[in-house]
């Protein structure tokens, strides 16, 4: 049995690690929980699987929650409860699906405890990959990849020396705009950019699909998490959604992941690694899936893959600054403040500004941060 806590428990990764636990009484136990703001539904979800530990990060919704809480629930709160919650004695994995930068300080509380984690915010290896991955073989504990291109990396390379590793092919849904070359990106309507056609996400990631920005957001995780240079690490539009990712080794052979796009399977295999067991998720039929399409990327139509690619080979406080102006121009176009096209242009302008530290600590990389967003801000 395992004991799990889940931070980002009402987003859309949460619900779905908490109905792969409901599927699997007997493997996995949830013993904390932790939300942003949603003291309601995560008081629900407590009194759902039996726990007694909740966070609630925005401290006004935390008052709201240690008003509603019944007396055998330990409410944490604010920033410093989500670290907290992370660091909780009994839990063996925590499954981070915070947003943004948010999942940093409760990532590195969680491995300096050796605890492992199963992480589906790729920000937190975007912005500190090096911090991060030295603090788990520091501490001991381990970092499993839950979103679905990853989690198909590590099982397609399960073990096998990095240098028989030729190239890693991420593949992107190309969100709804991939396969449309004629339409106007300065049109483009916040309902339009969030009609994924495959993956049903948070605004933000759904954002970040259309733009291609998790793509190169990813090609800067997958370097951290599997120890392979960017150079080595490409990317192709697969618009089914059925091979996750795929690795191409030196003597020319191809291995690759499928399943349904579902996040359960990521999930799931996260939690219960090293084993696979029957969580009666949705078999693959590949007769009935019909024929796989594969493409390059159009790096000209999606500047933000480019962007981040660049920000990748710089390294250091880069990637932070590129994370961070992102989040907000994300945030812009959502509130009609810019263009869909408007998010590459702001990006680029706050990563053309700032000046790079070329071996930052956690306290840079927080600046580095705040600075873009800031910048982005104005």
């Amino acid at each position: 049995m395992k004991k799990v806590v889940v931070l980002g428990s009402t987003g859309s990764i949460g619900e779905s690690t908490l109905r792969v636990a409901e599927a699997l009484p007997s493997r996995l136990q949830i013993v904390g929980l932790a939300a942003h703001r949603s003291h309601k539904r995560v008081l629900q979800q407590a009194r759902q699987f039996h726990v007694s530990h909740v966070a609630v990060a925005d401290p006004a919704m935390a008052r709201l929650c240690a008003a509603d809480a019944p007396s055998n629930i330990h409410l944490h709160k604010g920033a410093r409860g989500i670290d907290e919650m992370a660091a909780l004695e009994e839990a063996d994995i925590v499954l981070c699906a915070l947003v943004g930068m948010a999942g940093l300080k409760p990532v590195m509380a969680a491995l300096g405890k050796g605890k492992d984690v199963a992480l589906a915010t790729k920000e937190v290896l975007v912005a500190a990959g090096a911090m991060v991955t030295e603090a788990a073989a520091r501490h001991g504990g381990r970092i499993l990849p839950v979103d679905s291109e990853h989690s198909a990396v590590f099982q397609c390379i399960d073990g096998k020396p990095r240098q028989e590793i030729k190239r890693i092919l991420l593949t992107a849904s190309g969100g709804p705009f991939a396969l449309k070359p004629d339409i106007d990106f300065e049109k483009v309507t916040v309902s339009e950019a969030l009609r994924h056609p495959r993956w049903n996400m948070g605004k933000k990631v759904t954002v970040d699909s259309a733009t291609l920005m998790n793509k190169g957001l990813e090609i800067m995780e997958a370097h951290w998490l599997f120890g392979v240079p960017v150079e080595k690490i490409d990317v192709v539009v697969h618009p089914e959604s059925i091979v996750h990712s795929m690795v191409e080794f030196v003597d020319g052979s191809v291995l690759a992941q499928l399943s349904l796009p579902d996040m359960r399977f990521a999930i799931q295999y996260a939690l219960t690694y090293p084993e696979r067991v029957d969580g009666h998720l949705p078999a693959l039929d590949l007769a009935k899936a019909g024929p796989l399409h594969f493409k390059e990327p159009d790096e000209k139509r999606f500047p933000c893959l480019r962007l981040a690619r660049e920000a990748a080979r710089t390294g250091g406080t880069m990637p932070a600054a590129l994370n961070a102006a992102n989040e907000i121009a994300v945030q812009k176009f959502l509130d009609g403040k810019i263009t869909f096209s408007g998010i590459g242009r702001l990006v680029e302008s706050v990563t053309a500004q700032h000046k790079v530290k070329a071996k930052p600590d956690l306290n840079d990389i927080v600046e580095a941060d705040a600075w873009a967003r800031k910048t982005a801000e104005a």
